[in-house]
């Protein structure tokens, strides 16, 4: 015979668990999201710094880069190298604005989306023009065995003043 006060303590029971479940589940994606919220910042320090071995550090060594006008760049160390040649094109300019406006971080677990509109301008050294640039950037975050945050995929594309 069915006993309905066991059938409604069983209820409230696995009710009351959903509940903390559902709580602890929110605290983890209100922890991954203010992670998140601090990587941003540092990757928009870094640029300011132009510490590329800073920037490079926050990439997983798997991860790949989708530039526009480019081939895939699959693996840190291939985008190091792109990032460095780039940059050996470029000597004497030095980053004084960079703007970075992180929008919609989407969580699954250890897994993060987000998007980026971005606002560069660099000085040039004298007798070249200086550059100003607008783009935007997709990324796709991993957090790593270690705990951390890294850039698994990221695709960027200029584009008109925002």
């Amino acid at each position: 015979m069915l006993n309905w006060r066991s059938v409604a303590v069983a209820a409230g029971i696995v009710f009351f668990g959903l509940c903390a479940f559902r709580m602890n589940a929110r605290d983890a994606d209100s922890d991954a999201r203010s992670e998140i919220e601090a990587f941003n910042k540092k990757f928009l320090d870094l640029h300011l710094k132009m510490d590329t071995p800073g920037i490079m550090a926050m990439w997983a060594d798997d991860g790949v880069d989708l530039m526009q006008g480019e081939n895939p760049i699959v693996g840190r160390k291939t985008i190091q190298a792109w990032v460095e040649d780039i940059l050996a094109k470029m000597p004497g300019y030095k980053v004084t604005k960079e703007e970075l406006e992180f929008h919609d971080i989407q969580l699954c677990g250890n897994w993060a989306t987000e998007w980026v509109t971005e606002h560069q301008v660099a000085q040039a050294p004298e007798g070249k023009p200086n550059f100003e640039g607008y783009g935007k950037i997709a990324l796709v975050l991993h957090r790593e065995a270690d705990g951390e945050w890294k850039i698994k995929q990221e695709m960027w594309n200029a584009s008109p003043k925002l």
